[in-house]
């Protein structure tokens, strides 16, 4: 349980040109420009081990988080979603961002028993995450101009050549994934993943990056921090379907989704699988829960440093 030591605690609102900080000791508001100059000229102005609430975004919020770590502050990345819900259960009508600046360090008081210190993920790993998921983004394009093109004879030519260019960079992008990969010295996971049924070099590389992005007290939490945890909302006699938490990178669900695609036609996957349709599960869901089953195969593999052995896989119990 981390308990805050000191009273210093800070909202941090983040948008692409400027942060708005609010300090909840002074109670005052501050404008600061997003750039690393003026955000760390700011921090040095902070009490030693200050406590800074901020939300996440796509990237804006990295230069503020990285600066304050480095100067021993104390850092929470708070998810957005759950802010949101916190200011509507508060009753807070208003959305600003002075108001917003408030809301997260209102919510860090509250709840910083709970909240885990932010710590920066490895240098190797924040690459590998964006390869995999520029690598992603190249095949949506890929597909969209093949599906759009491919009605038209006289494209078809100049499709062909294009497709050919898409698999030029794919493979320089493969090639990028092994290079880093070696660098961080996570092959010899990657070599684990790969021994399970339905597992590409691709998958694998994903797991195996996740693992290194931090420690993970059990297997529940790696699923959860792939967004493969189910959500349940039961009230009294009510029981509403499970769904997917959906929190993480959406790249590694896909990954591990078409994972569970082929390993649920090896003979080794296809009796689990083939067991949770015949309990009259949809296709999807059997899927899914393949999925989770491979991803906490390969998630022991790593932790244990272990070899897989396919003979093994349904000892104890078959609960994903």
């Amino acid at each position: 349980m981390t308990i805050l030591t000191s009273p210093t605690v800070i909202g941090v609102d983040v948008a692409k040109a400027e942060i708005v900080v609010y300090r909840e000791d002074l109670e005052i508001t501050q404008v600061i420009n997003n750039d690393r100059t003026s955000v760390g000229r700011w921090l040095k102005t902070l009490p030693a081990q200050s406590s800074i609430a901020l939300e996440a975004t796509n990237l804006y919020h990295l230069d503020t988080a990285e600066l304050a770590h480095g100067m021993g502050h104390r850092v929470y990345v708070v998810d957005p979603y759950r802010v949101s819900h916190y200011r509507e259960s508060i009753g807070q009508r208003a959305k600003t961002d002075p108001c917003d600046a408030r809301l997260l360090a209102r919510y860090l008081t509250s709840e910083q028993h709970r909240l885990r210190v932010w710590s920066p993920p490895p240098r190797h790993y924040t690459v590998l995450k964006s390869l995999l998921n520029k690598r992603a983004q190249l095949m949506k394009a890929r597909v969209s101009i093949m599906l759009s093109w491919s009605n038209e004879p006289l494209l078809e030519d100049l499709l062909a050549h294009g497709l050919e260019h898409f698999k030029q960079l794919d493979q320089a992008i493969q090639e990028l994934l092994r290079k880093v990969s070696q660098e961080a010295g996570i092959s010899e996971n990657i070599r684990r993943c790969k021994a399970i049924e339905g597992i590409g070099e691709l998958t694998a590389t994903g797991l195996a990056t996740t693992y290194m992005r931090g420690e993970f007290a059990s297997a529940d939490a790696f699923i959860a921090f792939l967004g493969l945890d189910l959500k349940a909302k039961d009230s009294g006699k009510k029981h509403s379907p499970r769904h997917l938490s959906k929190k993480g990178d959406g790249e590694l669900r896909r990954l591990a989704h078409n994972a569970a695609m082929a390993a649920c036609r090896s003979p080794v996957w296809k009796p689990f699988y083939e067991s949770y349709l015949a309990r009259g599960l949809a296709r999807t869901q059997a899927l899914v829960i393949l999925a989770r089953k491979l991803c906490r195969v390969a998630f022991a593999l790593m932790k244990n440093q272990s070899e897989y052995q396919p003979n093994l896989r349904l000892q104890g119990s078959p609960a994903t």
